[in-house]
C-alpha cells in the first residue's frame, strides 16, 4: 500500500507542476486554450495556444496526468486541433524557416 501512495503522491506533484506551468503560460499570454495529444509511450502532449497567438507545449507522462493538470489550471481544452483553434496560432520567421527546412529534407538554418 505504501508503494501506491508514493506513486499517487508523485503523480500529484507532477500534476501540480504542470498546472503551474500551464497557468504561468496563460498569464503571460493573456489567457490560453489547449489540446491533448497522445504521443505513444512517452505520454501526452499538452499543446497550449495563448490569446495573443503565442504557443508552446508540455509533455505529461500519462493522459490521466495531462487531463488533471489542464483541469487544475482552468484552461479550455479542445478535443481536436481543428482549423478554428489552429488559426489562433501566430507564427514568425523562425517557425517558417524551420518548416521550410523540414520540407526540403534538412534542418533549417537559423
Amino acid at each position: 500500500m505504501a508503494d501506491t501512495q508514493q506513486v499517487d503522491a508523485k503523480a500529484e506533484r507532477k500534476v501540480a507542476r504542470l498546472a503551474k506551468q500551464i497557468s504561468a503560460f496563460s498569464k503571460e499570454h493573456g489567457g490560453a486554450e489547449g489540446q491533448l495529444a497522445h504521443i505513444g509511450e512517452r505520454g501526452t502532449r499538452i499543446v497550449l495556444v495563448g490569446e495573443d497567438g503565442g504557443w508552446g507545449d508540455l509533455v505529461a507522462p500519462s493522459h490521466d496526468i495531462a487531463e488533471k493538470a489542464v483541469e487544475k489550471s482552468g484552461i479550455t481544452v479542445h478535443e481536436e486541433f481543428d482549423g478554428e483553434f489552429a488559426a489562433k496560432v501566430k507564427t514568425g520567421p523562425y517557425e517558417w524557416s524551420r518548416m521550410a527546412g523540414l520540407q526540403l529534407g534538412g534542418p533549417a538554418n537559423g
